[in-house]
């Protein structure tokens, strides 16, 4: 085995050297804001696509939801389905009509500065709102990429899961901080093929080995709840039925992808509408072949493992463990056991990196130079986003230090709180034109609370009302921010006749 971990520690050190020259290549092309952030809005549509989806799909995709599946059945998969649905709604409705009325709208850079031009915000506030929102909850996005890849490496080489997830955020700082957003565009597209190959060829592999003959009696004999019947039992979760609320919040995990500002950037990005259109098919393909192989990873690792079973939080280790014994014991073909291990590697740097740049932006370009300093230039900008780089990777790392943080926990907390507080704000700006500038703040203000309330505030005996309900905060945060933004833009004065002419111009693709 010391040999074999010298040649997949050698296919980490090339991978990591890959993405830091990367960043160093990018570097050099950076001579704006605009640069920096959006790529000048240059990018293609493969690399849109790849990074579009790369910077989604987390450590979560390949540790959380395997491991989900893997401990509690196929009916973990409802979370799939939701997300399947989430990305190609916002491809085929979102992705158009937010990049056209983001060059229309004073070509807005970035979300928040999207909902200022959007409603005709001259008190800033939108701005600061959304951009409050923006870091605290990235703040523990990061924290479960950090979470997870200090996982991989202790577990992968033994190290102690601190110094692990040290040196992941290390090398995660210095692409993203030199290099900007065609850096992380890049190398999430690296990380996008690598990823989607993993998740392709390992499974597959895996239950060429177990014997598809097979699989449901070494499931049996792995003493799952339930038996193995309801354990494949999508409509069974955790050897019970499952129950019609859970099915419900699994399947809201969709409705947060309207409100992701690391996703919604790529759209904002892209070169021109045709670019656009050809990201659309790859990303739907990239998404429906990874959502259902992360699912399969999970069922397979769990006859492929046996004797040994996994338990706990080491249950989202399962894509790890299968990795390392396929190709250290039964293939013995170490360099490629380390190149799968890299596609885990880079789910996790494919997110950080995005959400990294994504809360460097709320920050430098939206509260610095929109409220602090209204006049700064663009390299005072730029560095001022590379400092908070730094310091947002600084408090992720903070909040990942316990070793038994959840990954899946730490991003379902995460997505509830963007995708309630941006997703219905995003979906009626570009829908409906009687949206106006006190409906956003209320949408914006009412998703974002009501997540904190539900997930955060022990208010029945103990228990948060998430808990206790058994109902994911999304599918109350999403709904309530709806109302608010519908029945406030009612009862307050409507849009002017300015507003209703650039609603127009991006509908029509006037811009």
């Amino acid at each position: 085995m010391s040999g074999s971990l010298g040649w997949i520690f050698l296919a980490f050190i090339l991978y990591l050297a890959l993405m830091v020259v990367v960043g160093a290549v990018y570097a050099k092309t950076n001579k704006s804001s605009e640069d920096y952030f959006l790529g000048g809005r240059n990018l293609g549509g493969f690399v849109a696509a790849l990074s579009a989806q790369a910077s989604d799909m987390s450590g979560w995709l390949l540790m959380g939801l395997p491991g989900s599946v893997y401990a509690l059945g196929t009916g973990q998969s409802w979370i799939a389905i939701g997300l399947f649905i989430g990305t190609v709604c916002n491809w085929l409705f979102i992705s158009k009509r937010l990049r056209r009325y983001t060059i229309r709208a004073n070509n807005s850079l970035t979300l928040p500065t999207y909902f200022e031009n959007r409603f005709h915000d001259k008190k800033r506030i939108l701005l600061l709102v959304s951009s409050v929102t923006i870091v605290i909850f990235f703040l523990v996005y990061t924290a479960s990429a950090l979470a997870a890849g200090g996982k991989l490496f202790n577990l992968v080489f033994g190290v102690d899961y601190r110094v692990a997830m040290t040196i992941g955020a290390a090398v995660i700082l210095v692409y993203t901080f030199m290099g900007g957003f065609m850096a992380v565009c890049t190398t999430d597209f690296i990380q996008g093929t690598l990823m989607l190959v993993g998740l392709l060829a390992v499974p597959l592999v895996a239950l060429h080995f177990v014997g598809t003959g097979n699989l449901a009696s070494i499931i049996e004999e792995s003493n799952v709840a339930g038996g193995a019947s309801s354990y494949l039992n999508i409509l069974h979760n955790g050897g019970k039925p499952h129950r019609f609320i859970d099915i419900i919040s699994q399947l809201a995990w969709g409705f947060g992808y309207m409100g992701m500002p690391h996703i919604l950037v790529r759209f904002m990005a892209v070169k021109d509408e045709q670019e656009l259109k050809k990201s659309k098919g790859i990303a739907i393909l990239w998404v429906t072949l990874s959502l259902f192989f992360a699912c399969v990873i999970g069922v397979v690792g769990r006859a492929y493992l046996y004797p040994k079973v996994l338990e706990g939080g080491q249950t989202e280790n399962v894509f790890i463990e299968v990795i390392i014994k396929m190709f250290t014991s039964d293939l013995t073909m170490p360099v490629v056991g380390g190149i799968f291990l890299c596609g885990i590697l880079a789910a996790i740097m494919s997110t950080a990196d995005s959400q990294l740049l994504v809360s460097a932006s709320s920050v430098a370009e939206d509260i610095y130079r929109g409220f602090l300093r209204k006049d700064a230039d663009n390299k005072t900008v730029m560095r001022v986003s590379r400092i908070t780089v730094l310091v947002i990777a600084v408090l992720a790392y903070l909040i990942a230090l316990d070793p038994n943080s959840s990954i899946m926990g730490l991003v379902s907390n995460a997505w509830s709180g963007l995708g309630s507080a941006f997703g219905p704000t995003v979906l009626l700006s570009l829908f409906w034109k009687r949206t106006n500038f006190h409906g956003a703040v209320a949408g914006i203000v009412t998703g974002a609370l009501t997540v904190i309330v539900w997930d955060y505030i022990p208010l029945v005996g103990g228990q948060t009302l998430g808990t206790a309900t058994g109902l994911y905060s999304l599918v109350v945060g999403f709904g309530l921010s709806l109302l608010a933004i519908i029945v406030v833009s009612l009862l307050t004065p409507p849009p002017t006749a300015e507003m209703l002419q650039e609603f127009e111009d991006a509908k029509n693709g006037n811009i």
